[in-house]
């Protein structure tokens, strides 16, 4: 009994000793030079509303993802048809998400063919038409396809914003989806809200394609470009001779190399005169395609494009392998370097917009932090005065363990780097509450048995044995609650589960097994004549 009673009391030792350990890098600042050598240093994460930042939901634009993934199919239609050798059919983009197929009547049957077995997603908007001058096909996507395309165009986004936020350096960051097409974006302590919207919301999409030097750039301007060109505008690069002032390109409609082939993307120092500069590293497949669209573009400026906007045009000298490529346009540093940010995070499926924009000032999560603490506290001493007032020393007992029991639910959030938020404040303070409600059970229990006669000791055993049922099914009942909060709730919700669950353990470590250990200790060296309750 005695070896039992030092093997719990050492044991509960070395787990007060870590709970310090954990939670000084919350509370002590600056920490010794040492410390971050061998010892922990992650300190409990403000939530936005205790610590301030930026609030985002986004909605993104999914019917440009399902038109832009119609597109793709008609250029994959259309390259299967020619090299299945059927002549006389074309192949074009009408009404938003719908392709219409002209044919000769004599290939008809082929392209039915071919659809039903390398097209089998795509369902006809209506019957066929047949006439003098061949057969016309309405497709669309079938459902199955467009409700796949829809979760995609917003998983994507929100792994793609995640990956930009993760590399922007946001502590903590809740990102989120929510509705059928929104996601949530919680951003604390963030001090630049306008550079992480500009992170976040750019499109990203970038594309490699040739300069048409034998258009006129000005009747491109009036008149509009040729078939199968697009005018864009961008800044001239410093070789091109005309400074860094907006100048309009007439490029060739069709990408040679979209962003998909960029494996990495570098910030380069600025150099002399010229400003920073953006590596690409391409992957195995994207160096191999480069390779030869610059030997057989030698000679010819390539123009680099992201989100329509002309970044740089040089001039193909000749063969670049090695799969790398450089985007130049008089960048500072910081824009260098959120360009790469969004090249690395990839680019986005489909446009996004922002449905609505909350700042929380430091300020005002100052004031939260005061108010919880004070309803904290408030709540904390009012059932210590009534547990000491009621139960006597074992109420004192019970207070001793609360305070353990807020130690260690606090080193636990550090521990796993939880966020704290003003929910979850409140569920510290409901778990206050909750903490004593196994030692009033016990006590209660003990005070049965010493009324019917029983010894201090054996009315501890009793106490204990027959208080158990109901602690164990009271808490798991909780637990299970807490568990199902987290699942299924929002952010603050989740952050008010996550101190409940916490809590819930820490609770019957401290509540039951650390005052049976007192009891224990009495016992054993003889000083269990009475009980003070």
């Amino acid at each position: 009994m005695r070896q039992s009673v030092l093997t719990r009391v050492s044991l509960f030792g070395i787990a007060i000793l870590a709970a310090i350990i954990y939670l000084l890098p919350t509370f002590v600042s600056p920490l010794p030079s040492w410390w971050a050598s061998f010892l922990p240093t992650d300190r409990i994460n403000l939530g936005l509303d205790l610590q301030g930042g930026s609030h985002l939901v986004l909605g993104v634009k999914v019917d440009k993802a399902i038109e832009n993934n119609v597109e793709r199919v008609r250029g994959e239609l259309t390259n299967a048809l020619r090299e299945k050798g059927v002549s006389g059919v074309s192949v074009e983009r009408t009404e938003g998400t719908q392709l219409q197929i002209k044919v000769s009547a004599a290939n008809a049957e082929r392209v039915r063919g071919i659809l039903k077995s390398d097209f089998a997603y795509l369902a006809e908007a209506k019957t066929p038409q047949t006439g003098a001058g061949g057969t016309e096909f309405y497709l669309t996507l079938n459902k199955e396809e467009l409700r796949s395309l829809r979760d995609y165009a917003v998983d994507q986004s929100l792994e793609t914003i995640r990956n930009r936020i993760d590399q922007f350096g946001v502590s903590e960051p809740i990102i989120q989806r929510e509705g059928q097409e929104n996601i949530l974006i919680q951003l604390p302590g963030i001090q630049d809200p306008e550079r992480a919207k500009e992170i976040i919301g750019k499109t990203a999409l970038l594309e490699f394609k040739l300069v048409d030097d034998t258009a006129n750039v000005d009747d491109a301007i009036k008149n509009g470009p040729p078939p199968g060109r697009q005018l864009l505008y961008g800044h001239a690069g410093r070789g091109e001779g005309a400074g860094t002032e907006k100048q309009a390109y007439v490029l060739e409609s069709r990408p040679l190399m979209t962003g998909e082939y960029v494996q990495d993307a570098r910030v380069r120092p600025a150099q002399q005169l010229q400003g920073a500069s953006v590596e690409l590293i391409l992957n195995g497949a994207g160096a191999r395609l480069f390779e030869q669209i610059t030997a057989a573009n030698v000679k010819r400026r390539l123009a680099i494009v992201l989100d329509n906007r002309v970044y740089s045009a040089p001039v193909i000298q000749e063969r670049i392998g090695g799969g790398r490529a450089s985007i130049t346009g008089n960048f500072d540093i910081k824009e260098a370097r959120d360009l790469s940010i969004v090249l690395r995070a990839g680019a986005l499926p489909a446009p996004v917009e922002i449905l609505e924009e909350r700042t929380v000032g430091p300020s005002l999560g100052s004031d939260s932090i005061r108010q919880g603490v004070i309803s904290f506290v408030v709540g904390a001493s009012l059932v210590i005065i009534f547990m000491i007032a009621y139960y006597r020393g074992a109420g004192a007992l019970a207070d001793v363990a609360l305070l353990f029991h807020i130690l260690f639910l606090l080193a636990i959030l550090a521990a796993f780097k939880a966020v704290l938020t003003m929910p979850g404040i409140a569920g510290i303070v409901l778990i206050a509450g909750m903490a004593v409600d196994a030692n009033v059970l016990i006590n209660e229990r003990i005070r049965e048995e010493l009324r019917s006669g029983r010894t201090p000791r054996s009315a501890v055993e009793a106490g204990f044995q027959h208080a158990m049922p109901a602690i164990i099914d009271t808490n798991v009942t909780t637990f299970l609650s807490g568990v199902i909060l987290f699942q299924f709730g929002t952010g603050p919700i989740k952050g008010f589960a996550v101190t409940l669950c916490i809590g819930i353990l820490t609770t019957v470590i401290t509540a039951v097994y650390m005052t049976r250990i007192y009891y224990d200790y009495r016992a054993v060296t003889g000083k269990l004549k009475q009980i003070s309750i």
